[in-house]
């Protein structure tokens, strides 16, 4: 009876690990450009209370931006699976492309906000680099500890 027992706990646990890596591999489906550049933009709009002009203006910036964002990402994802690593002169000039895309991006919404909503929108942009850190350095906390 105590071996039945055993059995039977041990087919629970592995059940239940098995079951656990399962739900780990879940991906969850991707929203399209667009889908992604309307939720900015309506939280953009009830952020910074926006008209419409602004709204139609502010548009086509995210559209272009979450449009670079998909591209790199393929291309970091077939860079993966090749096993590739960029090289240092590649790295400079991926930063480099990015830093001139986020300049081009502020002066373009400095044109489009007025002074208090653009001071709002970079203060928005502040608070979420600051919640990037900290995630990114929870994310290098939590790995160092997986590896010891």
């Amino acid at each position: 009876m105590k071996k039945l027992i055993g059995i039977f706990v041990l087919v629970f646990v592995f059940t239940l690990t098995t079951q656990a890596q399962k739900k780990r591999g879940y991906k969850k489906a991707q929203m399209t450009v667009e889908q992604h550049t309307d939720l900015a933009v309506k939280r953009m709009t009830l952020a910074l209370d926006l008209s419409d002009k602004q709204q139609n203006q502010i548009k086509p910036l995210i559209k272009a931006q979450a449009e670079e964002r998909k591209a790199g990402m393929e291309k970091r994802k077939e860079a993966r699976k090749s096993d590739t690593k960029p090289t240092a002169d590649e790295m400079y000039a991926m930063q480099s492309k990015r830093l001139d895309a986020q300049i081009a991006f502020k002066s373009n919404m400095k044109k489009i906000l007025n002074d208090e909503q653009f001071a709002k929108f970079e203060k928005m942009n502040k608070g979420r680099k600051m919640k990037g850190k900290k995630n990114k350095k929870d994310m290098k906390e939590r790995r160092m500890a997986r590896e010891k």
